[in-house]
């Protein structure tokens, strides 16, 4: 997972001649004001005048960071804060914006950024891509995360290592400058992508404060990326959330689970219904060894009520998942979904076998054109 650190590149110098380009020193420094960009020096040591762009919980992490530097009046890192989220259905708004309101920073919602003078511009977890017009006018521009969904797909692929790494980027061009600062840290045994959000956001923050203390100079000793490794991850849609019974093994759901749970619950199909699987658990070895369930032929997807732990035992490709609660119509526990459910199915369908009623994969229908799909606007490796 990867913060990106957006260095951009100015327009010449205002008499610096047709057709020449600009020096690197000056295009790390230079200051870009009004509707062109010129007219303005920037400064080129704090305190920095920032507009931060931002939406969810990971990136108000990091406007924290930034606010508690401007009033730190003893380092003078931040001079002005103002910023930029998206609109939001909600009455509340998105994070970065109650945050920003009850703050009482100055906040726009996109596409309207304001009309102030900035030095840096802070991109983190935003959701939307900036035009280089717009790019232009930053002298220094700051982290994105790379790819829509990083941190889910570190938990769904199981990596034991992640950690954040600030880059320079060009207008146009993500996740492809030089590497400003890096940190790695050890996952946390069987973590949810919401917790080890939580850690990075952190981790994230500190490093961009840190960047900022020394931002001409992190721009001077920039080192560039390998070529070899590169790794995209994907956005994460309500296909994703479809469990295929005969082809993922419990670790595998597991970690579906705790990669986007909380975001997309796990789906599934029943008796034609879909039904979503709310808080799977694992099941502990005398569970396993009870002769009513090791006595059950191994059929993905078959179901069994274990009176003992009030669980549903769901049988995958090497094994079973335990699950407390799912929702069809509403809300059930396991038992609520026993006794309203299976029990009257296998009592009605006495002579048939117990395979029948099972779960089994959801298919959905490939995603139109202009169809919107359910995904996290954190950007994360």
């Amino acid at each position: 997972m990867r913060v990106l650190v957006r260095r951009c590149w100015g327009p010449r110098p205002v008499g610096g001649g047709a057709g020449r380009r600009p020096s690197p020193q000056w295009r790390a420094l230079a200051g870009l004001g009004g509707e062109d960009g010129r007219g303005t020096r920037v400064r080129e040591k704090p305190p920095w005048r920032v507009l931060f762009f931002g939406t969810d919980q990971f990136s108000r992490e990091a406007l924290r960071a930034l606010h508690a530097a401007r009033d730190n009046k003893e380092e003078e890192l931040i001079e002005k804060l103002e910023v930029v989220t998206v609109p939001s259905p909600s009455p509340k708004g998105l994070p970065v914006k109650q945050y920003a309101v009850q703050s009482q920073l100055p906040v726009y919602e996109w596409p309207d950024v304001g009309s102030g003078e900035y030095d840096v511009g802070v991109v983190a977890s935003f959701g939307r891509l900036l035009s280089e017009a717009l790019i232009l006018k930053f002298p220094y521009c700051l982290p994105r995360w790379r790819g829509p969904a990083p941190i889910i797909h570190t938990v769904l692929q199981g990596d034991t290592i992640t950690g954040v790494t600030i880059m320079q980027i060009r207008p146009k061009r993500f996740d492809v400058g030089p590497i400003l600062k890096q940190e790695t840290i050890p996952v946390p045994p069987k973590s949810t992508a919401k917790e080890l959000e939580v850690v990075l956001s952190r981790l994230g923050a500190n490093m961009l404060i840190s960047v900022l203390k020394n931002l001409p100079e992190s721009l001077k000793n920039g080192r560039q990326q390998p070529t070899e490794g590169v790794t995209h991850a994907p956005k994460i849609s309500a296909r994703t959330s479809c469990i295929k019974w005969e082809e993922q093994t419990s670790e595998e759901i597991f970690r579906l689970h705790r990669a986007i749970g909380s975001i997309i619950p796990l789906q599934t199909l029943w008796m034609d219904n879909t039904i979503k699987l709310l808080d799977l658990v694992e099941v502990n070895r005398s569970v396993l060894t009870d002769p009513k369930l090791t006595g059950q032929a191994v059929i993905p997807g078959s179901i069994i009520y274990h009176k003992q732990s009030q669980k549903l035992l769901v049988c995958c490709k090497d094994g079973w998942i335990g699950v407390r609660s799912v929702m069809l119509k509403k809300t059930l526990t396991a038992a609520d979904f026993y006794n309203g459910y299976l029990h009257p199915w296998h009592q009605k369908n006495s002579q048939a076998h117990p395979s029948q009623c099972r779960f089994q994969t959801l298919r959905l229908p490939t995603k139109k054109q202009g169809e919107k799909i359910v995904a996290m606007q954190q950007c994360t490796k």
